[in-house]
């Protein structure tokens, strides 16, 4: 039992070290953090080179449709002016075209001369480029590279060459804009990411906590169904996982609770015959010397009456009612008597089951009282009750019902005094001790050892007084000691107290 109350202090009333619900929140608030310092660290070192290829596409673009136009001779139309202003923007590229005289056919700045000098640079001194120069694409009609302007040291990304139509042209895009793009981004994702990780860490705190409640809640049932307490059941209603564990744990407590019941009455039932074979002989000699003796007398009174009666000892129809009511009540304790022993040489020779199941004490011990509650009254005895409720136990039921009889019947027949009987149910670590105590005078200390026996009467005359036979507490020890449980009596100067314990739930 120690085993057990440790193991229990160490469930899930306490502190989880490793929680599911702490490592399920790490888990997805790292994976956040994680997924979003890769997205700025690929940003920060790819974001730049992935601008410069979407440039030299845009590039590639613009110089496709203009020489296309120009080819076909439509470089002086509405359309075309409108539709380089849109891609020039869009891609905020600078465009100049030049005829062999160097005439400005196309230009998409009002100042361009500064264009002009650098496409005579280029033409002429391009084999000169400075240390920051890198040619990134060269064809016969073009040369695509990443430059640095001489007067403002700005970087650009800048394409130049011949038109098929044989005119001269120069487009550049400024790299700067990409890099301060780049800045932005990063500086964008990393206020972006904090907050992501701190709003998804509450929703995932959040969630977390709905999927781990019902797990703990699972657990929880489980630590019961150890001390095999098994009225708890899931009443979750998820159509998932964790519905289905719950479902399985409902399901594995009723077959659990079966089990142990059919393994109690089976050990029971075990322990019963190892005694059994040796007890036989003995009780049997025993049962036929004390029937024999106890049947004697009212077989006596009833041969007596009857042949007074047949022989006509009196003629007056008082005596001879008299004659038949005293052999019609000893034949009823007869009757009553054979019924007791009927049972108690069933329960002394193993052949009435028992049967080990859980039920509420406090309910049926409240039940009985309250179907006795007319003799109480009648006899004007006071009942009181005091316990637990509800109050499970191991037993018989039934069997269990017939001690709590049997100590009532006894109490009430010598409750003297004060004329009060209480009945106390109070659990004792892995008991349940039930005591009926009656107010009257004690059972004398040389009586005490005999109680138990089959018809020991204490007061044979009170006994005979209201019927008894002296199988009560005969009865009362067979089943107590069919079902391996204790019992006993203890006597007090104001009245006696008889007890028996169960095994608690």
């Amino acid at each position: 039992m120690a085993q057990n109350n440790n193991r229990g202090r160490k469930g899930v009333g306490t502190n989880v070290r490793h929680s599911i619900k702490k490592q399920f929140a790490l888990v997805f608030i790292g994976l956040m953090a994680v997924t979003i310092l890769c997205a700025w660290f690929i940003n920060a070192t790819f974001l730049e080179s992935y601008y410069i290829n979407n440039k030299q596409d845009a590039l590639m673009n613009v110089y496709g449709k203009v020489n296309q136009v120009f080819v076909d001779g439509d470089e002086d139309s509405e359309e075309f002016d409108i539709e380089l202003q849109k891609l020039c923007g869009r891609y905020n590229v600078s465009m100049l075209v030049l005829d062999a005289n160097s005439n400005t056919l196309k230009a998409t700045m009002h100042d361009s001369e500064m264009l002009k000098q650098q496409l005579w640079r280029n033409i002429f001194f391009s084999d000169k480029e400075s240390g920051l120069d890198k040619v990134l694409e060269q064809t016969d009609d073009y040369v695509m590279r990443r430059t640095v302007d001489p007067r403002t040291h700005t970087e650009f990304i800048e394409m130049w060459g011949f038109l098929e139509n044989g005119s001269l042209f120069l487009m550049r895009t400024p790299k700067e804009g990409i890099r301060e793009s780049v800045s932005i981004a990063n500086h964008f994702l990393a206020y972006t990411g904090i907050a992501a990780v701190l709003l998804g860490s509450l929703v995932i705190w959040f969630v977390s906590r709905k999927i781990t409640e019902p797990i703990m809640e699972l657990a929880g049932i489980s630590e019961k169904m150890i001390h095999l307490d098994f009225e708890t059941k899931y009443k979750g209603s998820e159509e998932n996982e964790i519905g289905i564990l719950g479902e399985n744990i409902n399901k594995l407590s009723e077959a659990l609770e079966e089990t142990i019941s059919e393994l109690k009455t089976a050990n029971n039932e075990l322990q019963k015959d190892v005694e059994k074979k040796e007890q036989i002989d003995e009780m049997r000699k025993e049962f036929l010397s004390n029937v024999s003796h106890e049947l004697k007398t009212p077989i006596a009174l009833i041969q007596g009456y009857a042949e007074g009666l047949k022989e006509g000892v009196s003629d007056d129809p008082e005596s001879r009612e008299f004659y038949c009511e005293v052999i019609m009540d000893e034949a009823d304790k007869m009757n009553r008597m054979v019924k007791k022993l009927l049972t108690l040489n069933q329960l002394e020779f193993g052949n009435d089951i028992v049967t080990m199941e859980r039920f509420d004490l406090m309910e049926m011990v409240t039940t009985f009282i309250q179907s006795a509650d007319i003799l109480t009254r009648q006899n004007e005895i006071q009942v009181k009750i005091d316990g637990e409720n509800p109050c499970f136990v191991w037993a018989d039921e039934y069997k269990t019902e017939e001690v709590v009889r049997n100590y009532f019947s006894n109490a009430m027949n010598h409750c003297s005094g004060e004329k009060m009987i209480h009945i106390k149910i109070k659990r004792r670590e892995d008991k349940v001790r039930v005591s009926v105590f009656n107010t009257g005078q004690p059972i004398p200390g040389d009586c005490l050892p005999h109680i138990w026996e089959k018809f020991y009467k204490v007061d044979k005359a009170r006994t005979r007084e209201y019927g008894g036979s002296g199988v009560g507490l005969s009865i009362v020890k067979a089943i107590m000691e069919s079902m391996n449980e204790k019992y006993g009596v203890i006597n007090y100067e104001n009245g006696v107290e008889f007890w028996f314990e169960l095994a608690a739930n």
